[in-house]
């Protein structure tokens, strides 16, 4: 099975494409190796190279990635272990396998698998219940890979027993026929595993009535704590090279450049950027941090306390110290929280030649913006009488 949650990417033309992947065996030279099998979303699968989806069903059809293991032959995982296969038994067949990958692919593109568009098609045959539709959903549902009906409907307690029932009828044929789906149903007992009895056909449309109403409760829920995405846009905080201090500053009074003097620990430095690159120097360098915190603009500050000897241990740190110097910062201009807290609760992507600091464009860690939003949220508690 291909667990869609586990992403990662290839950068292909400066892009970014997701995929994700599932463990496969790969035949070569007669001995198996278990692998990585990684799907993209621009349909190429890496099997030791990346191919074409259909150059990838040719290497099915060739045994390159085999679903069928031999008897006694050998197999090993790269520098993990080797071993012999005895008595092996395989439930994934080339056909199911190439399904299931063109389901990932589909869902890697943000578009309805097999399932998505079989449960889809359930919808149009409960609001209309009609044989065409019927047929419609029953066609839809045995397009799914079988390796994947089980989880049609993400309950491993019915499994997809009642989509079965559904898109048989009553007095149809099960299309799997299963007696362990039959069984799950509960309250059936003893019912046929192969023909749907009207009861096994009423309580498969009462599931899927309660199924729907319980969808529709959780879509109109209000969490209790607030609502799980962001409601305000992304805010992107461009670097800037303030001259002074501004009247309507906007979002460049968020940047740590921006002349906001702070006070700390008995010393007064003209921005967070001047005391974060002083705190940086080694305390056995009083001068070196005094020329730092005197400096005539951040970018200077930054450069000599790159040529000063650094504290020892400030990597580690370096994320508390700036959290105790935004706190200052917006604890003592309150004009300034007052700019920080009015942007809601937007993501906070803040530009810095650092990597570690900035977003950039996606390419960085954005510690800024995130120090930035929870420092916003405690405004925002001690606003609320919480904090």
């Amino acid at each position: 099975m291909i667990r869609s949650n586990r992403t990662i990417h290839r950068t292909a033309d400066g892009r970014r494409i997701p995929g994700t992947w599932r463990h496969a065996f790969i035949l070569n030279g007669g001995n198996y190796y278990l692998t990585d099998l990684t799907i993209y979303a621009d349909g190429l699968v890496d099997c030791w190279e990346l191919v074409t989806l259909a150059e990838f069903e040719r290497k099915l059809a060739s045994g390159w990635v085999a679903t069928t293991l031999e008897d006694g032959a050998r197999a090993s995982g790269h520098e993990l272990a080797s071993w012999k296969f005895a008595e092996p038994y395989t439930w994934i067949t080339p056909e199911l396998l190439l399904a299931e990958i063109r389901d990932t692919i589909a869902r890697l593109n943000g578009r309805p698998d097999s399932t998505g568009r079989c449960l889809a098609l359930v919808d149009v045959f409960l609001a209309d219940r009609t044989e065409a539709n019927r047929a419609a959903a029953r066609t839809a549902y045995l397009a799914i890979p079988e390796s994947q009906r089980h989880y049609a409907l993400g309950d491993m307690d019915y499994k997809d027993w009642p989509l079965q029932a559904l898109v048989a009828g009553p007095g149809g044929t099960l299309p799997d026929g299963s007696e362990d789906d039959a069984e799950a149903a509960g309250d059936a007992e003893g019912a046929s595993a192969d023909v749907v009895t009207a009861e096994e056909y009423e309580e498969a449309v009462a599931y899927f009535e309660e199924r729907d109403r319980w969808a529709a409760e959780y879509a109109a829920r209000t969490p209790v704590d607030g609502p799980e995405q962001s409601y305000g846009p992304a805010l992107q905080i461009y670097q800037t090279f303030p001259n002074g201090r501004s009247e309507n500053p906007g979002k460049s009074a968020l940047r740590n450049g921006y002349p906001a003097p702070i006070e700390l620990d008995g010393t007064t430095y003209p921005t967070v950027a001047h005391a974060y690159w002083a705190l940086s120097v080694a305390g056995t360098e009083p001068a070196a941090r005094a020329a730092v915190a005197a400096a005539e603009s951040a970018h200077q500050a930054r450069r000599l306390a790159t040529a000063a000897p650094r504290r020892e241990g400030f990597d580690g740190a370096r994320t508390a110290v700036m959290t105790r110097l935004l706190r200052a910062k917006y604890a003592q201009h309150p004009e300034l929280a007052a700019v920080l807290r009015g942007t809601g609760d937007a993501t906070v992507l803040y530009d810095d030649d650092s990597d570690f600091w900035g977003d950039n464009g996606g390419r960085g860690r954005n510690w800024m913006g995130r120090l930035l939003e929870l420092v916003r949220a405690e405004l925002h508690a001690e606003a609320a009488g919480v904090g």
